[in-house]
């Protein structure tokens, strides 16, 4: 009788064995399936940055998933953008929920952006505080433009309203210009605010040099989609393009409250 419940005793332990090593196998199978995706979609991630950046001059900020099946939303220098998964198609699109009342996806992404962006720029904006701050608004601005002068001019009305004006330069002749020049005068003058007051007035530059962020604002401004000047961003991340009239503005503001 004992070697027949050896042998039966033996036979339950190799089935055991057979079974673990079946479990220990199929784990390591998963295991490795789930490496291999997580490779390829690495790989899929370098070849768009490569692709985007070699063959299109992109400089890319972040890839991320996208509201639509088959795309990626893919942050750039140069502003939003779906790409395809495989790296062949790019878009520069609106993507509206249907089923959440038309509800525009990509002005959510770009929202985010808008206020990450600023808030990253807000030490080194010209500031006009409000006494009584309500709101902060952040102000894409030119010297030479004259939509830009006609809401300077209300920078009183807009700091009585509560409104605090953070003003981000975006020189419109570009990085090689002496509107560029004289954008970073006022930036580094010993009175910023007051140099750019003037410098809206038409009034000469005086020249000035420092340390400064003209052209990194400047093109933080081209990222968020900015093409001209004024172009304000609302505490939401909400961009208005152009010149508002301060009374508008506040009321827009208290109403989004």
């Amino acid at each position: 009788m004992r070697p027949v419940r050896t042998t039966k005793l033996i036979r339950q332990i190799g089935e055991y064995l057979v079974k673990a090593v079946k479990k220990v196998l199929l784990a390591s199978v998963v295991a490795a399936g789930s490496l291999l995706g997580l490779s390829a979609q690495a790989a899929d991630e370098a070849a768009i940055r490569d692709k985007l950046t070699s063959m299109l001059g992109l400089d890319v900020e972040t890839i991320a998933d996208s509201p639509v099946s088959g795309l990626v939303q893919v942050s750039t220098n140069r502003g939003l953008f779906y790409v395809s998964e495989d790296g062949q198609y790019l878009l520069q699109a609106r993507v509206f929920n249907i089923d959440e009342e038309m509800r525009n996806e990509t002005e959510l992404a770009l929202s985010g952006l808008r206020k990450e962006g600023v808030a990253s720029m807000e030490s080194s904006s010209i500031t006009f505080k409000a006494k009584n701050e309500k709101h902060e608004i952040s102000v894409f601005t030119d010297i030479t433009c004259g939509y830009c002068r006609k809401f300077h001019n209300e920078i009183d009305d807009l700091n009585d309203a509560g409104i605090t004006v953070h003003y981000l330069a975006f020189p419109r002749s570009g990085l090689n210009s002496e509107n560029y020049n004289d954008m970073v005068s006022v930036w580094c003058a010993k009175n910023p605010q007051k140099a750019l007051t003037s410098a809206k007035a038409g009034n000469d530059v005086v020249s000035a040099s420092c340390k400064n962020k003209v052209a990194e604002q400047y093109m933080l401004g081209q990222k968020l989609g900015v093409n001209g000047t004024p172009n304000i961003v609302l505490p939401d991340g909400s961009l208005v393009p152009g010149y508002q009239p301060a009374a508008l503005l506040a009321k827009a503001l208290e109403e989004a409250e």
